[in-house]
C-alpha cells in the first residue's frame, strides 16, 4: 500500500498547483485577459485542442500546471494582455490562485466535517496540587480558552501547542466563562515543577486540559468547517512566526519530497484504510490552505510578491506620476526565483537526507 499513498501524495500535490493555476485562468478570462495556453500537468504533451485563442493541455506528468497570459512579463503589444490592463484586475488575476487553493481546502473541511455530531475545543478541566493561580480573578475549571498570546484557540489542539512555544514570566490569556469572555493580560503564570495525578514530577503550567463538546447542527457544521479553514491560516503564519523568532529551525521545513513522505507515513500508520484515506484528505486541506498563504508572501516570483510590486506601482503613479520599469520588476522576479528555487532545492536535499539517513 506504500506505493499507493505515494502516488497519491504526488496526485494530492499536482491537483492543488493546477487548481490554483485554474484560479488564475477564470480571472484571466473574466477580466478579459487572453491565455495563450492552459495546462494541466507539466512535460511532454499528451493531448491538447485549440481554440480561436487558448491551447488546453493535458500533459504527462502530474506535478501541476500553468496558465500562460499573454504579456504575463513584459508589454507584447495586445491591447488584451495582462500588463495593459487596469491594476484592480491584476490585482484580481493574482490572487485568484491563493483563493481558489483556500476555497479547496474548506470544501474539504465541508467535506470531512459533514454528519459530525459535535465539534472540540480546549477546556480547563482541573489544575495540579500547588496551582496558585485558581480563582475568579484567574483561571477556573470550565474556563474555554479562547486566545493564548494573541493566537485563537478554534479547535482542540491548539492551546497545548501555542502553551508548549510559549516564552517569559507572563502570558496573554482570554478564556470564555459562563459565556462571557474574561482577559488575562500579562497573567504571571510561568512554567514550575508540578506534580501530576500519578504522583510524577513534570514541568508545565500546572494545568489540565480536556475537551468542550459543541453539539453539532448545520450552523456548528459551517462555524466550525470556517474556524477550521482559519486554524490552517494561522498555523502557517504561527509557523513563519516561530521560524524567524527562532522557535522553529530549517530542519522543521519540509518541501515536496517531505510532503510525500508525510503523506506516506499517515497513511500507513492508521488503523484502517478508511482512516487512512481520511487523514491524507484531511492533510490535503491543510496543504490546500497552506499553498494559498504562502503564495501571498510579499516574496518575489509567487503572486504575493508581484501584488506586492503592484502596489508599489501604485503608490508610485500616485506620488510620482511613474511607475516602476517593467524591466527592474521582471529582473526582481528572476532574481527571486533563482532564490525561491535554490531554496527549495535545499529543502528538498534535507528531506532526502531525513529519509536515508
Amino acid at each position: 500500500m506504500t506505493i499507493v499513498y505515494i502516488l497519491a501524495a504526488i496526485l494530492i500535490f499536482g491537483i492543488l498547483v493546477a487548481v490554483h493555476e485554474f484560479g488564475h485562468f477564470i480571472a484571466a478570462k473574466l477580466c478579459g485577459v487572453r491565455v495563450n495556453e492552459f495546462s494541466i500537468g507539466m512535460g511532454p504533451l499528451l493531448w491538447h485542442k485549440e481554440t480561436e485563442e487558448t491551447q488546453y493541455s493535458w500533459r504527462l506528468l502530474p506535478i501541476g500546471g500553468y496558465c500562460a497570459m499573454e504579456g504575463e512579463d513584459e508589454d507584447s503589444g495586445d491591447t488584451r494582455s495582462f500588463v495593459r490592463q487596469k491594476t484592480w484586475k491584476k490585482l484580481a488575476i493574482l490572487a485568484a490562485g491563493p483563493l481558489m487553493n483556500f476555497l479547496t481546502g474548506l470544501l474539504i473541511v465541508l467535506a470531512l466535517y459533514a454528519g459530525a455530531t459535535g465539534f472540540y475545543t480546549d477546556q480547563i478541566t482541573g489544575f495540579a496540587p500547588g496551582f496558585a493561580l485558581e480563582g475568579e480573578d484567574g483561571l477556573m475549571e470550565g474556563d474555554v480558552f479562547y486566545k493564548i498570546d494573541g493566537y485563537r484557540t478554534y479547535l482542540r489542539g491548539d492551546a497545548q501547542l501555542f502553551l508548549s512555544y510559549h516564552q517569559g514570566d507572563t502570558i496573554d490569556l482570554e478564556v470564555i466563562r459562563d459565556g462571557e469572555k474574561v482577559v488575562l493580560e500579562d497573567f504571571p503564570m510561568t512554567r514550575q515543577t508540578y506534580t501530576d495525578s500519578e504522583g510524577q514530577e513534570y514541568t508545565g503550567f500546572g494545568l489540565y486540559v480536556g475537551v468542550h463538546v459543541t453539539e453539532g447542527s448545520l450552523l456548528t457544521w459551517l462555524q466550525y468547517s470556517w474556524y477550521q479553514a482559519l486554524d490552517f491560516v494561522q498555523l502557517v503564519w504561527f509557523s513563519l512566526v516561530q521560524l524567524v523568532t527562532g522557535g522553529a529551525s530549517m530542519q522543521d521545513l519540509s518541501g515536496p519530497v517531505g510532503i510525500v513522505s508525510t503523506i506516506t507515513e499517515v497513511g500507513t500508520s492508521a488503523e484502517s484504510a478508511g482512516a487512512a484515506w481520511s487523514q491524507i484528505i484531511y492533510f490535503a486541506a491543510l496543504l490546500a490552505v497552506n499553498l494559498a498563504v504562502m503564495n501571498l508572501l510579499p516574496i518575489p516570483a509567487l503572486d504575493g510578491g508581484r501584488i506586492f510590486f503592484l502596489l508599489v506601482d501604485a503608490v508610485a503613479m500616485l506620488l510620482f506620476r511613474r511607475r516602476v520599469p517593467e524591466k527592474y520588476q521582471a529582473a526582481v522576479n528572476t532574481a527571486g526565483f533563482v532564490l525561491l528555487m535554490g531554496f527549495m532545492l535545499l529543502v528538498t536535499l534535507q528531506d532526502v537526507w531525513k529519509l536515508v539517513r
